[in-house]
């Protein structure tokens, strides 16, 4: 992931920062506990393909 993108992206739901999950490629909010997908390396910044985090998924 280009730390470029990653400084520029926030959550799409809160406007909050995003880490970069790089074992399961994608975009996760802590805040809202929602991970968004990277598909082709292209980030997928929409609420409803996200995935709801459960506590152990939080980095």
């Amino acid at each position: 992931m280009d730390r470029k993108l990653l400084d520029i992206l926030v959550c799409p739901v809160c406007k909050g920062a995003l880490v970069y999950g790089k074992k399961k490629a994608e975009l996760i909010c802590k805040a809202d506990r929602l991970a968004f997908p990277i598909r082709d390396d292209i980030p997928v910044m929409l609420e409803e393909e996200a995935r709801r985090l459960a506590d152990e998924d939080l980095p």
